[in-house]
């Protein structure tokens, strides 16, 4: 879900925000080689967006800047920032404050981020570094033809999801769906790219996406989160 935000996101990134691209055949390649190749590309990203987050008639502005494998998300009210180091073998959520910057350990994994659908495992973007990955067929989504891939964390302990299918572009590396599901096989999270829009340097990136969350004794969420890319600064 790094919303994927897109989160999630290309999640968020979501990046999870970002659509960046690599060469992809017709036939799937091997699962673990298109993860790779998406953390690559996110890591590569060197860019500042600004946005908001909309849930239920809250808006939360924020701003996105990534460099150097560096994801960075300043929210202001309230004042929260975050920072995701995108390394070869894992990934590396922080909170900074006015102390220093602290770990977002496992025990804040399902937190969700205030008040939104996303949560802080959403944002560490740790579903593309999970060891057990594979092609799980192909579909089209928003007019992208998508791999789907299908990944499981290596132990129950590790992640509140017990599997997470991502939909990833095949002419741009680009994140355009993650589904979350528990242990009983329930979809408990979605991020889904609505739309796209082109920058300055004719590339595409993020405009909007709609997180999901279910809760337990829910079948639908009747108040989805919405990420909007406003701009992208010079």
């Amino acid at each position: 879900m790094s919303t994927t935000f897109q989160v999630k996101s290309r999640l968020l990134a979501l990046g999870i925000l970002c659509l960046s691209r690599f060469a992809a055949a017709d036939d799937p390649p091997d699962a673990h080689a298109i993860l790779k190749t998406v953390r690559v590309a996110q890591a590569a990203q060197n860019r500042a967006l600004t946005g908001e987050l909309r849930n239920a008639g809250k808006t939360v502005p924020f701003r996105l800047t990534m460099s150097a494998g560096v994801v960075r998300y300043e929210f202001t009210a309230p004042p929260l920032t975050l920072q995701l180091r995108l390394g070869e073998h894992d990934s590396r959520l922080e909170e900074i404050t006015k102390g220093g910057t602290e770990k977002i350990t496992p025990a804040r994994f399902d937190t969700r981020v205030l008040g939104t659908d996303i949560s802080y495992e959403d944002l560490s973007l740790r579903f593309l570094y999970w060891p057990r990955a594979t092609v799980d067929g192909e579909q089209t989504m928003v007019l992208q033809k998508c791999w789907i891939v299908r990944v499981e964390p290596a132990s129950p302990k590790d992640s509140q999801y017990a599997s997470v299918k991502l939909w990833i572009a095949k002419n741009s590396g680009a994140l355009m769906q993650a589904e979350a599901y528990n242990d009983a096989g329930k979809f408990v999270r979605r991020f889904k790219v609505i739309s796209g829009q082109k920058t300055d340097e004719g590339l595409w990136i993020l405009k909007e996406m709609r997180i999901e969350w279910v809760g337990a004794g829910q079948s639908v969420d009747r108040t989805p989160t919405y990420l909007e890319i406003e701009g992208v600064e010079k």
